[in-house]
């Protein structure tokens, strides 16, 4: 992670500024039929899980897309093009729907991530994020450049609907697990969302870097009666009814356990500093343990040491953000802008992608992009 120092917003000017005007802002009912539904018809487990959400969600048939792509989780570049952004875009056209689609929502069985170079330059992407920009490919009528991240336009938009042509991006959320049932379970949960619960924000140590400055704001943000907030060097564990989380997971240098002993109201959602959290969704070995080891790789699962997303949608999360490869900080989201909007009721979709600076670039969105909570 790249660290930076960032001066605190004093507390109760950041609190009743933006808290009014997020529960102020109109919010703009999300709609099944603003859903495309992306199957890799060379996977069952894709299938199963298309047919799964487009049937609870009450998805229009037509609006579901069929690929016949690779079952593996890394696609190369050229084949990521011609099996999945071309037929995507296809079908949009060709079905009228580029403009009326919100949310592209992928299903585990599509590829994951596109390797390439690393760095702050690197050409190395999340499908998922790279489906984004699909809509702006569209409606410009060239790809966008492959080097580096990409500014969110949504990014920050607290009290601004999300719609098109204003924001010239698709919203992506990918409903996977570690199998069909947690995935179905987690769709199940997203149904019976309801607003309540405590958002549990833990921070590392009491210091001042960005990445805890962001996790004290969000605490600021939200009403005190709902949070349980923690600065101390001690990880947060073995909490009830939990509708938010937000740490730095296995980069806590404290942090000793695979789950933390949550139980997650329908809902819950989860954000960590976790630079590789989602590079996979295989399934660990039972006693692995995450951490922060980047010596000794007897530790390590799917190439690296750290926590993953799909241990969070195990234990009974309902939505989550992870990366497939290195993010950066100042790329990762933003727990000041996630929780909030989340709690004033915007959906999950909306909620993290105007915490998320930049695309074309490693994130990802797991959950059902409809998810809400509702208004408080």
């Amino acid at each position: 992670m790249v660290p930076c120092a960032a001066a605190r917003v004093p507390p109760a000017l950041l609190l009743m500024v933006v808290l009014t005007a997020i529960l102020a802002r109109p919010l703009t009912a999300a709609a099944p039929e603003r859903v495309l539904v992306v199957v890799n018809d060379n996977s069952p487990l894709s299938r199963a899980i298309g047919e799964y959400y487009a049937a609870r969600r009450g998805v229009p048939p037509a609006n579901v897309c069929h690929l016949k792509t690779t079952t593996n989780e890394s696609i190369e570049r050229e084949d990521y093009d011609r099996q999945i952004a071309k037929p995507i875009g296809r079908f949009l056209n060709q079905r009228g729907l580029r403009e009326s689609i919100y949310y592209i929502v992928t299903t585990a069985g599509v590829p994951l991530k596109v390797p390439g170079t690393g760095g702050l330059q690197g050409t190395e992407a999340s499908v998922d994020s790279e489906l984004t920009l699909l809509y702006s490919d569209l409606t410009g009528g060239k790809s966008h450049a492959l080097a580096g991240a990409i500014a969110n336009p949504f990014f920050g938009k607290r009290d601004t609907p999300f719609s098109h042509p204003q924001f010239p991006i698709y919203l992506v959320t990918r409903l996977a697990a570690y199998d069909l049932a947690g995935v179905k379970a987690m769709i199940d949960r997203s149904l019976r969302a309801s607003n309540r619960g405590k958002f549990v924000i833990d921070l590392e140590g009491a210091d001042d870097k960005m990445g805890n400055d962001w996790l004290r704001n969000a605490a600021i943000l939200l009403p005190p009666d709902r949070v349980t907030f923690d600065e101390s060097p001690k990880p947060v564990y073995e909490q009830a009814d939990v509708i938010g989380y937000a740490s730095w997971g296995s980069n806590d240098h404290n942090h000793d356990r695979r789950f933390p002993g949550f139980h997650w109201l329908p809902g819950g959602i989860v954000t960590e500093y976790v630079s590789s959290d989602g590079r996979t969704f295989a399934r660990p070995p039972e006693r692995w343990v995450p951490g922060h080891n980047w010596v000794l790789q007897t530790g390590w699962f799917a190439g690296s040491p750290q926590s993953l997303v799909a241990d969070s949608i195990l234990e009974g999360a309902t939505g989550g953000s992870g990366h497939v490869y290195e993010p950066y900080l100042p790329f990762t989201p933003r727990p000041d802008l996630l929780l909030p909007a989340y709690y004033s009721g915007r959906d999950l979709a909306e909620s993290y992608y105007l915490a998320i600076p930049a695309l074309s670039w490693q994130n990802i969105v797991v959950g059902d992009p409809l998810c809400s909570l509702g208004k408080p």
